[in-house]
Formats: structure tokens, C-alpha cells, sequence
């Protein structure tokens, strides 16, 4: 596959559920037919795929579904996957990219095959090919410019129109390749083209360009060569040499198919692989073209290809994003053979499941107001145990400092509350996670009519949470001891652009989302927040996942990238009676109570 090629498609946004983690795959059309394969005895019952990516850019989630299709089918069959740079157009391509598609790849949790690959291995290999289609006839040098080609390519409804180089002698072809190999002419004075049909209904065989003459510094070779091969010729001829025998590519290919094949078989290569597509990879809320996400970059509407709010796989890892969750999303996507756009809820549904299971809990306020227990000794504080995942007990507890004066959402408070809101209020008795049963017994607002200060009386016979009466209450609030509270930059990522479909009416920049990145400087976590390395993921309880930024964060100046939020309880029943929501913060299910 070569996702960096592909541009979004609009169609129809599934809602598909997949394959439950740990589980097979399903046997999709793909896995079917090198089933088959196998069964015949074709290639001696070996498979073998590549990964062939263009080091121009950075690989995004889309990608990460040929990564994962790829080195699936080669696992599952034990097989072999190559990873093979697609290294033919000098005029993009640079060692930076080379260097951080492998690192994508082993952080999805794949290895290659042997060393890494280029199409650059093979250029002395691909330059025979070349020659070998000179002598057999089927393929020239062309003299025409580039302008001159497009306007005798003719269109889906007329046919094209023949060169008139195009029946120079072998000799005469031989003579003019082999001195565009040297050097001898300037770029874009001769294409070596294929002789196949100016006729055919397929656009693709009518005479396509081999090689063009490049004076190019290749990142691989230097100067060695001025003239490079075209993609087709030369993805089609490396999966030849490399024995590949299930070439996976995206619907885009599909026509390319019939050219792919008549390269292998007019070059008299060897090794004849089997070209397969599939749908590439939609994803509503964001956009996959590289050229758009190039522009991204490079207009600085993001601050770089790792921004968090990128779907490429460095900002993805940035934003905390764990790759089993990439792999669990491209896995319930499967493999089709028509284009669609899949909801972006799939993929935070899949990151929520993974870090559920697997991020210890820590408690912080992203807008603090003050609590203060009246009847709890002003100079005392205690310690109290927290369960650091309730869904691994292995995980153990920590221990969590508690005071008089403490901290706790703003929204988590309100003086007159709607009906169906639990949380603190005048009179009501709520759970402070791990700790006591409080009950509001004032409060002070500033001149502008602003909460100041909650007061509030613990229960001494509730300590951890439960009163020893059985009573129950409606709702549990995260809090932080103010006088231990670590003070943290915690940045609140949302979706880059506001429509499902970004570009479908014009400009893709103008459906930016400005609310994409909020910076929130007046975080306060608890004191475990300093034992945080750059890159670990924790759950914020009731506020979502969040993970220690790998370029800002140090452990007395902490810096949070939230990856996704959890559900919101309130805000959805707010939204619903149009009643005040007092705040966006989100409540997780296992670990609240409204």
C-alpha cells in the first residue's frame, strides 16, 4: 500500500464494531485469497508482504492500516514482511523521514524482515530491466516535452495520440538511454516511455513514463544517478526482486494493476508477486492527504507533524496514544474492497478501552475552588491509601495527603442546582473520592458574584469513603490537598477540525476547530504527579487520560496532554434539559458517582 498517495474520499461513515481484543481476525477477502494461495501450493505455500512507504513525510493512521494489514497477513501465515522505502523522486524524500517511519513502525510493535529496503538498492537492477524492454522493443526514449506528452495522452473518451519518436530503433533507444544515464542531456529533454497502447481505455498503459531525467543529490546515493525510475515501474520490479508474494496496495491502485502486471512480465523478471487492493482509510474530523497535512505544517496551523492534534503517528504517540489501541482500531476497521469514512469515535472508543486497563489513576483540578473542612484541624493532614487501577489490582495503591483546606472543580459545585445535578450544593452530602462524606454548609463568592470558597463538614466516622450507617450519596468528587498540590500546564486537546467531513465545501483550512487546543495554566495534581517520566499515561479520575508531554514535561514543572476525555455524565443530561452544565469536565463511569 501507499497511503502518502491517496487523498480523502467522502462516502458513507461507518459504524462498525470489530474483533475483541485478543481475538483472530476475521478472514477478510484479502486473507482469503492468500488462504487459497497456500492451499495450491502457489510460491511453494510462502508468503511474503512489504511495507512501501515514500519517505516524503510522516506516516499517519492510515498507514497504520497497511502496517497492521501487512506485517497481520505475514505473521499469521508465518511469513515474512519487508519494510521497503519507495525511494524514487529525490526532489522530496530526506533522511529525517527514512529515520522516523522506522521508529513508527517498531513503536506499533512490528519488525521487518532483515534489514530495511530501499528502491534505491536496486537501481543498477531496475536500469536492466529497462534496457532489457529496449531490446524487446517495448520500450523508447521520447523527445517530447512534458507539455507536449499531457496534450497527446488523449482523455477517457479519445483515444491518445502516438509520439513520433515512438518508433526509434533499439539501437537508436539503447544509444540516447545510455546517454541520459551519463549525463549527456538536460532535464526534461527524453522519458524513456513504455510501448503499450495510445488506445487503451485505461489511461495508464497509454505509453507511461519509466524514467525521467533528474539532476537531483538522492539521500541514498549521492550523484551516482541522474535519472530515476517512475513509481509504477520501479514499486512493481522491487517486489519482483524482493519475492513478495501478496503486494497490498489501496483502491487507487486498481488501475495501476494491469501496468503493474505487463512491468514484471515485459522486463522477463523472474518472481511474479500478485498485486491486491483494499480500501484505504477514512477517518471523520481530520484529513489524511499528506499534501494537506503538509500544509498544516508548514502554514502553522499545528506546531509541527508531532502536535498532538495531528493524526500522524508521531502525533498520535505524542497525544499519548497507545499503540495497542491503533492496532485494536485498524483490526475492527478491517479490510474491504469499497471506501468509506470511519467514525473517529472508533479510534477513541479503542484508546479508552486500552487505557482504562492499563493507566494508573492520579486525582487533579483543572479549575479549583476551594474546600475547606471546617471541623478538620487547621495544622493536621493525613494520608490516605488511593487504588492506583481499579481494573488491575496488581497495581496497588499509593498514598494521597489530605488537609483542611482543599481543592475541587469548579463545576463540581453549584449554589442553586437544576434537577438530576448531585453533585456539592448547600446541604448535600457528597463522597470525596478515597476520603470522607462532606457536607456543604456555606459559601463565599467575590465582588463579581464568583464562588471564592466552599465550606464544608467531614463525617469523622466515614474515613475512605463509606459511612458506617450504609447511607448512600449521589455523587463522588476528585479533590487535591491544596497545600500539597503540584501546580501542572495541562493542555486540553479536542478534534482539529469542527466538521465530520473537513473540505467537503471548500477550503479544508476553514473547518479548522479554534477551540482544538485550550492551555490550562491553573491545574493543580497530586504530589504522585512528580514521579511522571515524559511519555506515561495516567487517568486524571473523572477529568479523562493524559499523558507527561515527551518535549516539555519535568517532574517539578509538570506539562499534561490530554488524549482523550472521558464521558460526561452531567454535560449530556444538561445538554438534554438545557440546564447550566457549570463546566465540560468529564466523569468516568467506574470511578464516580453523579
Amino acid at each position: 500500500m501507499n497511503e502518502a498517495r491517496s487523498m480523502e474520499g467522502d462516502g458513507d461513515t461507518i459504524h462498525r464494531p470489530g474483533p475483541a481484543p485478543g481475538t483472530d481476525p476475521p478472514l477478510d477477502f484479502i486473507r482469503t485469497i492468500v488462504a487459497a494461495d497456500r492451499a495450491a501450493g502457489k510460491h511453494d505455500g510462502r508468503v511474503g508482504t512489504r511495507f512501501p512507504p515514500e519517505p516524503n513525510g510522516f506516516l499517519h493512521v492510515g498507514h497504520a492500516k497497511s502496517i497492521v494489514l501487512n506485517f497481520g497477513v505475514a505473521a499469521e501465515n508465518g511469513g515474512t514482511c519487508n519494510l521497503r522505502y519507495d525511494d524514487t523522486n529525490p526532489a522530496k524524500e530526506e533522511t529525517l523521514y527514512v529515520e522516523s517511519i522506522a521508529a513508527d513502525v517498531r513503536w506499533l510493535g512490528y519488525h521487518w524482515e532483515g534489514p530495511r529496503k530501499f528502491a534505491s538498492d536496486y537501481f543498477d537492477r531496475l536500469y536492466e530491466f529497462a534496457e532489457t524492454l529496449i531490446r524487446r522493443g517495448r520500450a523508447y526514449v521520447d523527445s517530447l516535452s512534458a507539455e507536449e506528452v499531457r496534450a497527446t495522452r488523449g482523455t477517457l473518451e479519445t483515444p491518445g495520440t502516438e509520439s513520433p519518436y515512438r518508433n526509434r530503433t533499439v539501437e537508436e533507444n539503447l544509444d540516447l538511454f545510455r546517454r541520459m544515464r551519463a549525463g549527456e542531456f538536460p532535464d526534461g529533454t527524453h522519458v524513456l516511455r513504455a510501448r503499450i497502447d495510445m488506445s487503451s481505455g485505461n489511461l495508464n498503459l497509454r505509453d507511461p513514463t519509466l524514467y525521467r531525467i533528474r539532476r537531483l543529490r538522492h539521500h541514498r546515493t549521492g550523484d551516482d544517478w541522474c535519472i530515476y525510475p517512475m513509481y509504477d515501474f520501479a514499486h512493481a520490479l522491487s517486489d519482483s526482486i524482493e519475492g513478495i508474494t501478496h503486494s497490498l496496495c489501496t483502491l487507487e491502485f486498481e488501475d495501476h494493476r494491469p501496468l503493474y502486471d505487463w512491468c514484471v512480465a515485459e522486463s522477463r523478471a523472474e518472481f511474479v508477486p500478485r498485486q491486491i487492493e483494499f480500501s484505504r482509510l477514512n477517518v471523520s474530523y481530520t484529513v489524511l492527504s499528506k499534501r494537506r497535512l503538509l500544509r498544516l505544517v508548514s502554514e502553522g496551523h499545528v506546531s509541527g507533524w508531532d502536535d498532538p492534534r495531528m493524526p500522524t503517528i508521531a502525533g498520535l504517540r505524542r497525544r499519548g496514544v497507545p499503540p495497542a489501541a491503533i492496532r485494536t482500531f485498524c483490526e475492527r476497521v478491517g479490510v474491504a474492497k469499497r471506501d468509506s469514512t470511519v467514525d473517529i469515535a472508533l479510534l477513541e472508543h479503542a484508546v479508552r478501552e486500552e487505557l482504562n486497563r492499563t493507566s494508573p489513576r492520579l486525582m487533579g483540578v483543572l479549575d479549583p475552588v476551594r474546600l475547606v473542612v471546617e471541623n478538620y484541624p487547621e495544622n493536621a493532614e493525613d494520608t490516605l491509601d488511593a487504588v492506583n487501577n481499579p481494573e488491575d489490582p496488581a497495581a496497588g495503591a499509593r498514598q494521597v495527603p489530605f488537609s483542611r483546606e482543599l481543592l475541587i472543580e469548579r463545576a463540581d459545585f453549584m449554589e442553586d442546582p437544576p434537577r438530576k445535578f448531585y453533585r456539592l450544593s448547600p446541604g448535600r452530602e457528597v463522597r470525596l473520592r478515597y476520603a470522607y462524606l462532606v457536607t456543604c454548609t456555606g459559601f463565599t463568592k467575590d465582588a463579581d458574584g464568583r464562588v471564592q470558597e466552599v465550606r464544608c463538614r467531614l463525617d469523622p466516622e466515614s474515613r475512605g469513603g463509606d459511612a458506617p450507617d450504609g447511607r448512600r450519596v449521589r455523587a463522588t468528587l476528585h479533590w487535591v490537598s491544596a497545600r500539597h498540590a503540584v501546580p501542572a500546564t495541562v493542555r486540553l486537546y479536542d478534534r482539529l477540525f469542527r466538521v465530520e467531513h473537513p473540505g467537503r465545501d471548500g477550503d479544508f483550512l476553514k473547518d479548522l476547530n479554534p477551540d482544538s487546543m485550550r492551555v490550562n495554566s491553573d491545574a493543580r495534581i497530586e504530589p504522585s504527579v512528580r514521579d511522571l517520566s515524559p511519555g506515561d499515561r495516567i487517568q486524571l479520575e473523572r477529568l479523562g487520560y493524559f499523558v507527561a508531554d515527551s518535549g516539555d514535561h519535568q517532574p517539578e514543572s509538570p506539562v499534561l496532554n490530554r488524549t482523550v476525555s472521558l464521558r460526561d455524565t452531567w454535560a449530556r443530561i444538561a445538554k438534554r434539559v438545557g440546564a447550566p452544565a457549570s463546566g465540560r469536565h468529564r466523569a468516568g463511569a467506574r470511578n464516580r458517582r453523579r
